[in-house]
């Protein structure tokens, strides 16, 4: 049962598999977002994060605790931040902000006790509203990294996620979670702004990508790229290989 409540203080907090710095990374915290306390095991805590469910160890340092009452005033006053990257004054100094962080209503905001400030923002990179593809455009070349959610490291699945909180869809955090939200669309009904889901020999959902206009889709492998669409799935550009197997496409836009 839950105890406590809690914000993440920190720009990108890692989430962990185990209570220690070297366990694997299997997601990421951004700044604002709001957690369930579960265990409390000095200096580390197991949470849930009230976003997308996600359950895993975080060191308490990068947390602010709130109360219940806090918690809701919060979470009914925050917003997700569509500008790319921001600039906040915090209690402890200056402390930079990403995409699909969580923020207020205005330059000066609270988060129970604790005040903020907004110092500058930079505006996405080709942004139009309602439109996904050109928002994630600005995340290319940024390097995959397993768990990541920012433009410093970013997994196929965690692409998908903040791009989609800047439209107000909160998806889950994993892919096959991911595919099963929105209404399929068939091949020949594409529209930028779909999302492509691609299976293994299994059949289990194992990457995705957002679709363009012209067929082509953005992904994160290796590093946040753009490719060809085909039927059958992903032609990589630079050697023209088959590299992932399409399964269903959706529509959440």
């Amino acid at each position: 049962m839950t105890e406590a409540y809690a914000f993440c203080s920190v720009s990108i907090a890692p989430m962990r598999k185990e209570k220690s710095d070297s366990s694997e990374m299997v997601s990421q915290l951004l700044f604002g977002e709001t957690v369930d306390i579960l265990e409390h095991d000095a200096p580390w805590v197991k949470l849930t994060s009230r976003l997308d469910h996600y359950t895993a160890y975080v060191d308490e340092k990068q947390l602010f605790y709130l109360s219940i009452e806090e918690l809701k005033k919060w979470e009914q006053n925050a917003q997700f931040q569509r500008t790319f990257t921001s600039q906040i004054q915090t209690e402890r100094g200056k402390q930079y902000q990403f995409i699909g962080s969580r923020i207020g209503n205005d330059t000066q905001f609270r988060i129970g006790a604790h005040k903020f400030s907004l110092i500058s923002e930079f505006e996405l990179h080709q942004s139009q509203p309602g439109n996904s593809w050109h928002c994630a455009q600005s995340f290319l070349n940024a390097p995959y990294l397993w768990g990541g959610k920012s433009p410093f490291g970013i997994d196929c699945s965690g692409l998908i996620q903040l791009v989609f909180r800047v439209f107000a869809i909160n998806l889950p955090r994993d892919a096959w979670q991911q595919a099963e939200m929105g209404a399929e669309v068939s091949f020949d009904q594409i529209v930028e702004g779909d999302v492509a889901f691609f299976n293994d020999a299994q059949g289990k959902i194992i990457h995705v990508g957002i679709i363009g206009s012209s067929l082509e889709i953005i992904h994160a492998s290796g590093l946040v790229r753009i490719d060809d669409l085909t039927p059958e799935g992903i032609v990589r550009r630079t050697d023209m290989k088959l590299t992932h197997h399409l399964c269903v496409i959706k529509r959440f836009i």
